[in-house]
């Protein structure tokens, strides 16, 4: 493929041709609360609801963008940080002394540098799974560059006072999408994860930003993430099963604050570009007597805008959105509503205030945005399949049978550059696990089980995903084309806390 040439342009042109706190509320109220069109509360039943409803915050707080170094390398210091969340004092993992970490910013055949310097305390002390703490990497998620080399590469680590350099070449990658950074050191994910080291990282829209089908709009990164603070500190982990389940927070920020206020013009389109970068939270978005129009997901934008009164966002998952001003005034909650994943608690929670302000305008949404979007024709007969299998026991989680402790010890498939598999997947455990693989992303041909406006939004867009939720004791089958780079990554559940205790497999991406 000639460089600059888009992977996914590449791939759909040649696929045709290959073979304060009040409990109580009912769940049913709650999912009448959703409206319609949009996805569901995954099966609540007559389960007691938790209304997390912070009183309007700051006004609402843009991340900084990260700072070149004069060998043109973005600047990312690990290091401990004095803060301060909802008022209260707090020393966090950040990046550059900020929570969340600054927003990286590049464009489509960019060599994009990054220089990581672990500043963190030297220690030999270790967590409760047996992994020594402090040491630590980068792993670039949503981004289809190299797993090897100084690319992303799992394999590379750095202890406190070693600097590791990136260098990734962003000649296939797709413009116009929003993707993060964070830890991927096996066993410390969750713990360094939850202790704050995470951060935004756009790709930005081929025609560079204020230009384009959505450059006119005013756009805001999201960055939702959650935390409880426990004298001072992030609450530590203190039991395997607190693993097993996955952490959730009592304080649900946007950028790092609870609440925040966002203006709006009346008549006014905002873009906002979200992630989810929650340990194991998964946010059911909605916001009041507004519709979120979805112009693009992990990989990419979308052909068109989809009107949708609520959308699913498991742990790891973006999506771009449009939001229209529409109402004749007021202030409007930004809600993740009650989803059930399992073993967690069923909470409402209001994440964002808008409010309406300033002189009307009169924006219109596009009709087309990225118009070579377009799904996958192939004869899948013709593909070779895997069967992969999540599941959990006695404190571990496994990948068709097999809880990785290392490289050595993984349950591992080997794939070919240039190729198209189909992966069916299957969750035989009580709990949804978000399935995220490296370097590639997929598009969905089917769900079973689970949330059903997941399921139909995912199998009949023209979406590129690189986590997609697998429904507890249900199924997903997706289609993968293996391009551009070999080398050795990873797939494994994005709840991280199961990654960490062994649910993750090993790719081989080699040249035959």
């Amino acid at each position: 493929m000639a460089k600059g040439l888009s992977r996914r342009k590449f791939i759909t042109a040649t696929s045709a041709g290959v073979a304060g706190i009040y409990v109580g509320l009912h769940a049913g109220l709650a999912r009448a609360m959703m409206g319609s069109g949009g996805m569901g509360g995954g099966g609540m039943g007559g389960t007691t609801v938790t209304i997390v409803d912070p009183p309007p915050g700051a006004p609402y707080f843009e991340i900084p963008t990260a700072v070149k170094n004069s060998a043109g390398a973005y600047e990312l210091l690990v290091k401990e940080a004095k803060l301060r969340l909802n008022g209260a004092p707090v020393t966090l993992l950040t990046y550059n002394g900020m929570y969340p970490g600054p927003v990286i910013r590049a464009a489509q055949g960019d060599m994009l540098k990054v220089r990581m310097v672990n500043g963190l305390p030297k220690t030999t002390s270790t967590n409760i799974l047996g992994h020594r703490r402090n040491i630590t990497n980068i792993h670039t998620h949503g981004l289809h560059v190299s797993p090897s080399g100084m690319a992303d590469n799992m394999m590379m680590m750095a202890a406190p006072g070693e600097t590791l350099d990136y260098e990734y070449d962003l000649a296939y990658e797709e413009p116009g999408h929003l993707n993060f950074y964070h830890p991927h050191v096996h066993g410390t994910v969750a713990e360094q994860y939850w202790g704050g080291l995470a951060g935004p990282l756009v790709i930005e829209d081929k025609e560079g930003r204020g230009a384009g089908p959505l450059g006119g709009y005013e756009t805001h990164v999201m960055f939702i993430k959650d935390i409880t603070i426990s004298s001072g500190l992030p609450e530590p982990y203190t039991s395997t099963s607190q693993f097993m389940r996955g952490k959730e927070g009592n304080l649900v920020m946007v950028n790092g604050r609870v609440n925040p206020v966002l203006s709006i013009r009346p008549g006014q389109v905002q873009r906002w570009q979200i992630v989810n970068a929650c340990n194991a939270r998964f946010l059911n978005l909605s916001l009041d007597r507004h519709s979120l129009w979805l112009v693009g997901t992990d990989g990419g934008l979308l052909d068109k805008p989809y009107q949708l009164s609520t959308i699913l966002l498991a742990p790891g998952e973006r999506i771009d959105v449009l939001v229209k001003a529409d109402q004749a005034g007021g202030n409007f909650k930004f809600l993740s509503l009650p989803y059930d994943r399992g073993m967690s608690s069923l909470q409402q929670v209001t994440l964002l205030t808008l409010a309406y302000s300033g002189i009307s305008t009169s924006d219109t949404l596009p009709l087309s945005v990225n118009p070579a979007a377009a799904r996958l024709n192939m004869n899948l007969t013709l593909l070779p399949r895997r069967q992969i299998t999540l599941s959990m026991m006695m404190g571990k989680g496994y990948i068709n049978g097999i809880s990785f402790t290392g490289m050595d010890n993984a349950y591992t498939i080997m794939s070919r550059p240039g190729t198209y598999e189909v992966w069916e997947i299957s969750n035989q455990s009580n709990m949804d696990h978000p399935f995220h693989q490296h370097v590639n992303s997929c598009q969905v041909l089917s769900i079973s089980g689970g949330d059903s406006g997941y399921a139909s939004l995912y199998t009949t867009i023209p979406a590129w995903k690189d986590v997609v939720t697998i429904p507890k004791m249900g199924s997903a089958t997706m289609l993968v084309p293996v391009m551009d780079y070999d080398g050795m990554t990873m797939f494994h559940c994005h709840i991280v806390e199961h990654e960490d205790i062994g649910m993750m497999g090993v790719w081989d991406i080699m040249m035959m």
